[in-house]
């Protein structure tokens, strides 16, 4: 390879992974926003194991990727070969970690709906009304989505509050304003005047399930294309170290 070309190497692959950097860092942003965030739907499933498990491999990827790019970049830079061969090996793993990761998703998808499923009915049965974090995220989705319960209203039947009042309660959230009157709360418990609740008569599971799709989306489109940009990176890395002929330490910077 001409020295040219090699130049043209180490810089393509010196931008490729400045790129891999920003996407290593949306998908720790991502995960970030699955834990911090007080008003999605992750909030409910939060309780679920796997979701935290889900959320925390989301960051330790990103951070990952982070710092296998800063290594790639570094590498190519000062044409370390050791630096060059690390980045590469580290690409094939995270790559076959990628797909063995979307093909456990792809084949458990209905044991992650069964789960999804559970945590929300669980919810449902212990909402007490006392305005918690939680809570606040299923009153958040039930107003903005217009529905009430997973399936429909008849998800809250199993609720402790309401069977163990002597009054008609039915979820303010749930309040279908085009059917009722009167100013009701937007959380916690309301009380009905008749035995047929002013709610909204569809259930949140496909509202929840679209949004769910939509993001779920988004990253799967990121993956593929830091997929892509690691093979490039890897086809690059490769080019590289293979024609640098010495390894020259002295060009690391010294602090």
């Amino acid at each position: 390879m001409g020295k040219g070309c090699l130049t043209a190497t180490k810089y393509f692959l010196f931008l490729f992974n400045l790129i891999f950097f920003l996407c290593g860092a949306l998908i720790m942003g991502f995960g970030l926003w699955l834990l911090l965030d007080n008003q999605s739907f992750i909030v409910v499933l939060n309780n679920s194991t796997a979701v935290k498990v889900a959320c925390y491999i989301l960051i330790g990827v990103g951070a990952f990727s982070m710092l296998m790019s800063f290594l790639g970049c570094l590498g190519a830079i000062y044409e370390i070969r050791c630096l060059l061969g690390l980045y590469f090996t580290c690409l094939v793993l995270i790559l076959i970690a990628q797909i063995a990761a979307g093909a456990l998703i792809y084949f458990q998808k209905d044991v992650l709906h069964g789960e999804m499923s559970k945590v929300v009915t669980k919810v449902l049965d212990d909402y007490p009304g006392n305005n918690s974090t939680t809570e606040q995220a299923w009153d958040f989705i039930q107003r903005k989505m217009e529905c009430c319960g997973w399936n429909g209203g008849n998800d809250w039947n199993g609720n402790m509050v309401i069977v163990n009042s002597s009054r008609l309660l039915f979820p303010c959230s749930c309040q279908n304003v085009s059917v009722s009157s009167g100013n009701f709360s937007e959380s916690g418990f309301c009380e009905a005047q008749t035995p047929d609740w002013p709610v909204y008569s569809t259930g949140c599971a496909d509202s929840v399930e679209s949004w769910l799709l939509t993001n779920i989306g988004v990253v799967l489109g990121i993956c593929l294309g830091v997929a892509f940009i690691e093979l490039l990176g890897m086809i690059l890395s490769m080019c590289l170290c293979r024609n640098i002929h010495t390894e020259d330490y002295t060009k690391v910077p010294k602090y």
